[in-house]
């Protein structure tokens, strides 16, 4: 009787053991997770309901900081629609033109590893380096791309002179960094059983069809991986704004007619130039539920279009 009871204690010991050796070789992580990650975040959420400029201890002013957003404040919803713009351009673009690349990338041509080299490049490139080439690219008068334009007898727009295309040139330079998307495409590709398409081959259907019923349903976890990423991504743009607004030399406004002020340099301006650290915690708690929100409707959609390959013992 004894040994059995000394038996199951051991084994209790053993597992506490392990336990507190695993927590202590976390703890650098978890130490740095409280303190600086999920105690900022804890703060944030008070700081909302306060009026705190850093100078001086926060007050509590309750819902104010909302109010102010969603009634007062037409710069919000500016920069709430400018993000909204955005997202719906980048996001499909995003995902369509990835799949594309990487469909492309996966065929058996020579070189192929050179191009996919090349396509995937700039997305490794920092945002200010990017962003501070693509204002040369798209300067109106010696720009690259009104450059060419001219070569075959059309005008270049003003782009980011223009409120109406300042945006439109914001998603173009986005889509220069799509390699980052087709790498993970051509990841998902290369786990595509070759057998399906072989019987599909055999059934008759052509290459259109293989694609669309094979290669999309098989891919479609893949899809959707980095349509929630891209998503999250975009709501959160801020570089290339900055880094274009600040290099206009405008100290107001952002872009014609504050066609560059996106969310995220809307609280970045709040925070740290008007050091209103509560009305941003507010604003950064409203982004969090946008795209929370989002992200769940992708999820509660995703089981009508996302399709998961049983393995052997009908598991996932």
């Amino acid at each position: 009787m004894a040994y059995g009871l000394a038996k199951p204690l051991g084994r209790s010991r053993r597992f506490w053991r392990e336990t507190c050796t695993g927590f202590l070789m976390a703890s650098p992580w978890l130490i740095g997770f409280l303190v600086f990650t999920a105690g900022p975040i804890v703060l944030s959420f008070y700081y909302s309901f306060t009026n705190f400029n850093i100078t001086t201890p926060p007050r509590w002013i309750g819902l104010a900081n909302y109010r102010i957003l969603f009634f007062d404040d037409p710069k919000f919803r500016i920069s709430l629609y400018n993000t909204a713009y955005y997202a719906g351009l980048v996001v499909p673009l995003t995902v369509v033109n990835g799949l594309f690349l990487a469909t492309l990338m996966n065929q058996p041509v020579p070189g192929r590893n050179i191009f996919r080299t090349i396509y995937y490049l700039p997305s490794v490139v920092s945002g200010v380096a990017n962003a501070m080439l693509w204002l040369w690219v798209l300067n109106p008068r010696f720009g690259l791309v009104n450059t060419m334009l001219s070569w075959v007898g059309i005008k270049g727009p003003p782009w980011l002179s223009s409120a109406e295309w300042a945006k439109p040139a914001l998603v173009l330079m986005s889509l220069w960094s799509v390699g980052g998307t087709m790498i993970i495409y051509l990841a998902g590709l290369q786990g595509v059983p070759q057998h399906l398409y072989e019987a599909a081959e055999i059934d008759g259907a052509n290459g259109w069809r293989r694609f669309w019923h094979v290669t999309i349903p098989m891919l479609s976890p893949t899809i959707f991986f980095n349509v929630i990423t891209t998503i999250i991504g975009s709501f959160q743009v801020f570089t290339q704004a900055y880094v274009w607004v600040e290099s206009s030399g405008v100290d107001t406004g952002a872009g014609p007619r504050d066609s560059l002020l996106f969310y995220v340099l809307y609280l970045f301006r709040r925070a740290f130039s008007e050091l209103k650290m509560g009305y941003a915690s507010a604003m950064a708690w409203i982004l969090f539920i946008i795209i929370f929100i989002l992200t769940m409707l992708q999820f509660r959609v995703a089981r009508y279009w996302v399709h998961y390959e049983s393995g052997p013992e009908g598991g996932i």
